[in-house]
């Protein structure tokens, strides 16, 4: 999961590289929706499959079966999802920087924040949302359809607050991140209520 979507944003960074003139298109304005359809894309890609793991041995069932706290499959599931977000933005975002030739005024840590807060709203409801399609014969097709009009709160605020953050002087990005926070805040929340009723259908 973690080398297709890393190897995808790859792909996306040589593509528009190629494919743009940095030397007579000033990719500024377009720069952090580009960042963030490819990290939303490439979470598409690995997270529809977080539980499709467990259907060929059927070991979905025993972690039904198995005695504890139900939630910490979950948690689990999303924990890991979100390290495999992180490491990947880690390690790509320099490569838009430098192919792109994006100038960088120094906000690490608000760039950072952004880049965990962004991450978190995307696996959070791609670990929620491959749950509830596991099960259904074209589970992939629904968890795509389901998942891309939910994210695009994270889709806008995020790249709102990539924007702020990267233009020169640097903006006020916390409008945008404290709406990233309420929704992941909420979609965080609504797993813990959901989760037993997922379990039982």
């Amino acid at each position: 999961m973690w080398v297709a979507m890393t190897a995808f944003v790859v792909m996306v960074v040589f593509l528009f590289a190629f494919a743009l003139d940095t030397n007579r298109v000033r990719l500024a304005s377009v720069f952090p929706g580009i960042l963030w359809m490819s990290f939303l894309l490439a979470g598409m890609i690995g997270m529809s499959r977080t539980y499709a793991h467990e259907i060929p041995e059927d070991t979905l069932t025993g972690l039904v079966l198995a005695p504890g706290d139900r939630m910490a499959i979950f948690l689990a599931k999303l924990t890991s999802a979100f390290l495999f977000m992180a490491v990947m933005e880690l390690l790509t975002t320099p490569l838009f920087f430098v192919f792109f030739s994006e100038p960088w005024n120094g906000e690490w840590i608000l760039l950072g924040m952004t880049l965990a807060l962004g991450g978190l709203g995307i696996v959070e409801l791609a670990t929620l949302l491959s749950a509830v399609s596991v099960n259904l014969k074209s589970a992939e097709m629904v968890f795509m359809l389901l998942l891309f009009p939910l994210e695009i709160p994270v889709l806008i605020t995020t790249v709102e607050a990539t924007t702020a953050i990267l233009s020169n002087p640097v903006g006020n990005p916390w409008l945008w991140l404290h709406g990233l926070l309420a929704y992941d805040a909420i979609f965080l929340a609504l797993p813990l209520l959901l989760y037993e009723y997922l379990w039982e259908v």
